[in-house]
């Protein structure tokens, strides 16, 4: 009886080592790496990020654009990782400013009317990684947003460039990382 068990625990041994190396093998290099649910990836070592003020260099300047999109940009990594928002120096670092804010008529009418009028924001954005310098780039983002021409752009204004920050920061997420 006393062979069948030291048998047993033998053969346990043998089928199962092997296994239970490799569990331990991935489960510690899992830990080198650090992935979001948003699809964000991350160093595991950046543990803060800082998003400057995105000051308003365009031509036509909106008062709350630069606040607003700055705003809209620190929530998204403050809610979509869990990097820890910092004032200056994080180990990802964001700046940049807003080179455009201009309006255009689009859907010319057959009499030369305009039925539609597109609202146009773009930014010049800087990302410095400190853990993956290969990630840091300088681009230009550019997003719009069509309204009618019936309407005026005071009254819609404000919604317009929500919807065209949120965009803007999706493209400027993703780009920084997600790596898309």
């Amino acid at each position: 009886m006393e062979s069948t068990k030291k048998n047993y625990r033998r053969f346990l041994n043998r089928r199962f080592l092997p296994l239970n190396l490799l569990l331990i093998i991935l489960s510690s290099s899992i830990g080198s790496c650090s992935l979001t649910f948003t699809g964000a990836s991350i160093p595991a070592e950046a543990k803060t990020i800082s998003v400057s003020l995105f000051p308003n260099k365009a031509e036509l300047v909106q008062p709350t654009l630069s606040q607003s999109f700055t705003e809209a940009l620190r929530d998204k990594f403050s809610s979509q990782t869990s990097l820890s928002l910092v004032p200056r120096n994080g180990d990802l670092h964001l700046e940049g400013e807003i080179t455009g804010y201009s309006t255009e008529p689009v859907a010319i009418t057959g009499a030369q009317q305009a039925a539609l009028i597109r609202l146009k924001i773009t930014v010049s954005v800087r990302f410095v990684n400190k853990y993956s310098p290969k990630d840091d780039f300088e681009t230009t983002f550019s997003r719009y947003e069509d309204y009618s021409s019936s309407q005026n752009l005071g009254s819609v204004e404000l919604d317009l460039i929500s919807r065209i920050n949120e965009a803007l920061v999706d493209d400027i997420f993703n780009k920084a990382v997600v790596n898309w």
